[in-house]
């Protein structure tokens, strides 16, 4: 979901940004204008994120999965070897394109547990001599979060932060590279937000495609081809928006708020289960189900029909799945939790 300001100010821009005399989607991304859009972004981007001098900041295409294959070309660098954290769908992806490159090995994992919990990560079980550490810190499909961000020493520390991007204030300056799909919380989908390290750019494989290669996008300000412009221009305007209402700190706070309220109301009742555990509990995602399939369904169905879309949990996991991103208001936790609660109220268990 996008800020409805965001929404009503590129409608507003659609048929002529500025002075242009154009849409954004019909400018040249090597014109003035646009170029003030790009720069505009990038330097919003920073402010939001405090981003530090010596880390480059990249708007790339092809989703946060292509980075799965550009983070191995370009970090695998030294020993050939990466550290993979697997909590969920995501990571096991990254962790299997990663391996095409290089010697990948597994520092911990949850899917013994089917990924309720995100696990403690222990400098034993990372190789001294890895060049990264990789993890996803936010999982969508089974709502959990990393609770804080992992010590890994000198080691780089890689996170896909796709799902969790701009939903409270984050160290960059711990992360070697961090890397985010902007259509769950910045942008529409076609962009794709690297911000990375400076001394880590410039050592990619032989092998990498000019397109993966992040000195290549670095010296062209992310413009080695043409840019997915006008999603770069929605993830300004929602920039200006998280300014406007207070900076991280502020939507952090909303973003708590929003969570306690559907959680609080799952811990305080029988009907409903939420899988994760509480100390791994998402902001962005919560996962709840009924204990039957088919009530899963009915509730997914009626919430529908009641104007609350996108319900149903993935395929596995099951159950619901409530995506709560920075541009969900308050009321829309608080009708959702109404319904549960009717719901609740309409479709009593059966006793066994």
């Amino acid at each position: 979901m996008l800020p409805l300001p965001v929404l009503r100010k590129a409608a507003a821009e659609m048929l002529n940004y500025g002075k242009s005399g154009m849409s954004v989607m019909e400018m040249s991304h090597r014109s003035s204008d646009y170029q003030e859009i790009i720069d505009a972004a990038e330097a919003s981007l920073r402010k939001l994120m405090n981003i530090p001098d010596n880390y480059k900041v990249l708007f790339l295409q092809g989703g946060a999965s292509t980075q799965f294959a550009a983070v191995p070309l370009n970090l695998l660098s030294g020993s050939g070897r990466a550290d993979y954290v697997i909590t969920g769908q995501f990571s096991k992806k990254a962790y299997s394109e990663a391996q095409k490159y290089g010697d990948i090995a597994v520092a911990a994992s949850s899917a013994g547990a089917n990924f309720s919990f995100v696990p403690k990560i222990e400098k034993t079980a990372i190789r001294p001599d890895a060049d990264y550490v990789h993890v996803c810190f936010n999982n969508t499909i089974y709502g959990t979060k990393f609770p804080e961000i992992p010590d890994t020493g000198n080691i780089p520390l890689v996170a896909d932060i796709s799902s969790c991007i701009l939903s409270e204030p984050i160290d960059v300056s711990r992360f070697g590279l961090l890397y985010a799909g902007a259509q769950k919380n910045v942008s529409m989908a076609g962009l794709t937000i690297v911000i990375v390290r400076e001394d880590l750019v410039g050592h990619a494989k032989d092998i990498t495609p000019s397109m993966l290669d992040y000195k290549l996008a670095v010296e062209n300000g992310s413009m080695y081809n043409t840019p997915p412009c006008y999603a770069i221009y929605i993830a300004k305007l929602v920039f200006d928006w998280i300014e406007a209402l207070g900076g991280l700190e502020a939507i952090a706070k909303m973003n708590r708020e929003k969570a306690a309220l559907l959680y609080d109301y799952l811990d305080s009742q029988s009907y409903y289960t939420a899988p994760v555990e509480p100390g791994s509990r998402s902001m962005m995602n919560v996962t709840f189900v009924t204990g039957s399939k088919e009530l899963d369904a009915k509730f997914a169905a009626e919430a529908a029909a009641a104007g609350l879309k996108n319900l149903k949990g993935h395929r596995s996991v099951g159950g619901m799945r409530a995506s709560i991103y920075n541009a969900m208001p308050r009321e829309g936790v608080e009708k959702l939790v109404e319904f549960m609660k009717k719901f609740a109220e309409e479709n009593p268990k059966e006793e066994n």
